[in-house]
C-alpha cells in the first residue's frame, strides 16, 4: 500500500489550474497548427493569426489565454493500492483550486448558489469526478471549462431505432445550433451510451483525451473522422466568420446502455480546449 498525502494533491491542482489557463497543451498546439494551414478563407486565416498571437502573449507573459478562466472540472483516478492521508481529498482538491485561481490572478467565475448567485470569490467548488482504478498512483486531469462553449452543449435522448444516423444528426444539430457562440474552431466531445448523466460525463471526459490518441473501437474512429469532415463542411469557420475549419477534432467516448435508450451528449469546447494531466 502506497501512502499519498493530500497536501501533494493540493499543490499539484494549484499548479495545474494555472498551467491550463496560461499554456496551450501540446496536442492542441499541433492540431491548431495543422488547421491553420488548412484554412482557405482570407478572413479565416486572419482569425487564426490573431488567435496564434493571443496564445503567444499568454504563454510569454503568463496570463490567461481567455478572460473566462472557467469552472474547474477535475477527473481523479485513484489507484486501489493508494492510502490517502491528510485532509479529505475533496477538500484538498478545492484548496488547490482556491490557491491556483487566487495566486494565478485567474477570474473567479463560480457562484455558490445557481439562483442567489453570490460569487464564492475563489472559483470553488470544483466539479470533481472520481474513479477507483488498479495500481498505486493518483492521476489527475484539470480541465477548466468556460461557459461560452459549455452553454452550447446538448444531451439528446434518442430511440435505439435512430441508430448511427440519429447520432450523426444529433452531433451536427448541436454544432449548427451553436454556430459562432462556442468560439470556433471547436473541439467537440461526444458521449454515446450509458444514461442521461453518464453520456454527459463521457462527452466531458472525451475533451480531455489527447488529440493524438485514436479510439480503439473501429466504428468510433470512423465516426470521429466522418463527423469532423461534415462539421467542417458547415462553413461556420474560425470565430464563426466563415471558413473551412469549424472544428479541430471530434472525440467520442462510448459506454453500455439500456435496450430502450440511446443517449448522446455533445459537449462543445472552444479552440483552446484546456486540459492538464499529472500523476502522483
Amino acid at each position: 500500500m502506497r501512502i499519498v498525502n493530500t497536501d501533494e494533491i493540493t499543490k499539484a491542482v494549484a499548479k495545474m489550474c494555472k498551467d491550463a489557463n496560461y499554456y496551450l497543451s501540446n496536442d492542441m498546439r499541433s492540431a491548431f497548427e495543422e488547421a491553420r494551414h488548412k484554412e482557405e478563407s482570407e478572413l479565416g486565416k486572419k482569425i487564426f493569426s490573431q488567435l496564434e498571437e493571443n496564445l503567444s502573449i499568454a504563454e510569454s507573459d503568463m496570463i490567461p489565454i481567455c478572460q473566462d478562466t472557467g469552472m474547474a472540472v477535475i477527473f481523479v483516478e485513484i489507484g486501489q493500492d493508494v492510502s490517502l492521508e491528510g485532509a479529505n481529498i475533496t477538500d484538498a482538491i478545492n484548496e488547490g483550486v482556491r490557491h491556483g485561481y487566487t495566486e494565478g490572478y485567474l477570474r473567479k467565475s463560480v457562484v455558490g448558489d445557481p439562483i442567489i448567485r453570490e460569487n464564492t470569490k475563489d472559483n470553488t467548488p470544483a466539479v470533481i469526478h472520481y474513479d477507483i482504478v488498479e495500481g498505486d498512483r493518483v492521476k489527475i486531469t484539470v480541465a477548466p471549462k468556460g461557459f461560452g462553449s459549455e452553454n452550447m452543449s446538448r444531451v439528446f435522448m434518442l430511440k435505439p431505432a435512430d441508430g448511427i444516423e440519429g447520432v450523426k444528426e444529433a452531433i451536427l444539430t448541436a454544432v449548427k445550433d451553436a454556430g459562432p457562440n462556442a468560439c470556433p474552431p471547436l473541439v467537440v466531445g461526444v458521449g454515446i451510451g450509458g444514461t442521461f448523466e453518464k453520456s454527459a460525463i463521457l462527452a466531458k471526459k472525451a475533451l480531455t483525451r489527447s488529440l493524438n490518441d485514436e479510439p480503439e473501437i473501429e466504428w468510433v474512429k470512423d465516426l470521429e473522422e466522418e463527423m469532423l469532415d461534415k462539421i467542417n463542411e458547415l462553413g461556420i469557420g474560425p470565430g464563426g466568420l466563415g471558413g473551412k475549419v469549424t472544428a479541430l477534432a471530434v472525440n467520442i467516448n462510448t459506454y453500455a446502455t439500456h435496450i430502450a435508450g440511446l443517449p448522446v451528449a455533445v459537449n462543445m469546447c472552444c479552440h483552446v480546449n484546456r486540459h492538464v494531466k499529472c500523476e502522483i
